[in-house]
C-alpha cells in the first residue's frame, strides 16, 4: 500500500456570496451562447490554444485519478481525409440500414445526414479515447475506475474550455470507431469514446433554432 499524501489547498479561492451569483450567472450566460455547429472554415488555429484546452481536460475529476483518456489531435489534410472516408462509410450504414425511423425522425430537425466535410474543414479534429486499462511500467495491466464517466468528465471540460477560448465545436460519433485506432496508431487499451471538431465557423453559419429544456423540466430540489 502506497503511503497517503495530502498538502494544502492553498489555490481554493472563497467568494462573496453577492459575487458569487454573479459568476454563476454570468457563467450560465455565457454558456447558453454555447451552439454545436456543422459548417467550419479553414482558419487556422494556433496549436498553443489547442493545447491549453486540453490542459484544462486534464483537471477533470476521474477514477482513483487513473486519468483514463487520451487526446489525439489531428490537423494533418491526409490523415483528416482518411478519417472523413472511414467516418462516412460507418454514417452511411447507419442512414440506411440501422438507423430506426424514430431515430431518423429525431435527427431531422438537425439536418444531419451521411455526408461530413466538416471532418476535412475544420483545423483540428480531436480523437478523444478512453483508456480501459493502463499498462504499467513492467508491462502488467492497471486497473482503470470509473472510465466512462472519468471521460465523460473531461470531454465536457474540453468543449466548455473551447467555447471559451472563442471557437466552436462539433460532437462527432459514428459507430462503430474502430476505425480511429488503426489510422491514428492507438493501441488496443484504448476504446474511441468520441471524435470531436474544432474550430471558427464558417461566415454566416446558420444552426438548427432549438431550445434547451427548463430549469423545472430538468431539476428537483429535495
Amino acid at each position: 500500500m502506497s503511503e497517503e499524501k495530502f498538502i494544502p489547498h492553498s489555490d481554493y479561492q472563497e467568494y462573496p456570496v453577492e459575487e458569487m451569483r454573479e459568476r454563476a450567472r454570468s457563467f450560465y450566460e455565457e454558456m447558453k451562447r454555447r451552439r454545436t455547429v456543422r459548417e467550419f472554415s479553414d482558419r487556422e488555429v494556433p496549436r498553443e490554444i489547442i493545447k491549453d484546452c486540453i490542459r484544462a481536460a486534464g483537471t477533470a475529476p476521474n477514477g482513483a485519478n487513473k486519468q483514463p483518456w487520451h487526446f489525439a489531435v489531428v490537423s494533418d489534410p491526409d490523415v483528416k481525409k482518411e478519417i472523413r472516408k472511414a467516418a462516412e462509410e460507418e454514417e452511411k450504414e447507419f442512414y440506411e440500414r440501422r438507423a430506426t425511423d424514430e431515430w431518423l425522425e429525431a435527427l431531422a430537425p438537425l439536418g444531419t445526414d451521411a455526408d461530413k466535410p466538416f471532418l476535412e474543414e475544420a483545423p483540428y479534429l480531436i480523437a478523444i479515447f478512453s483508456e480501459s486499462y493502463g499498462i504499467k511500467e513492467n508491462g502488467e495491466k492497471e486497473t482503470h475506475y470509473y472510465v466512462k464517466e472519468s471521460v465523460g468528465i473531461a470531454t465536457g471540460m474540453l468543449i466548455t474550455a473551447i467555447h471559451n477560448a472563442g471557437l466552436v465545436s462539433l460532437t462527432h460519433t459514428p459507430s462503430p470507431m474502430g476505425f480511429l485506432n488503426e489510422i491514428l496508431d492507438r493501441p488496443e487499451n484504448e476504446r474511441p469514446f468520441l471524435l470531436l471538431v474544432v474550430g471558427y465557423p464558417k461566415e454566416d453559419v446558420k444552426v438548427p433554432d432549438i431550445s434547451k429544456k427548463s430549469l423545472d423540466e430538468i431539476t428537483s430540489f429535495i
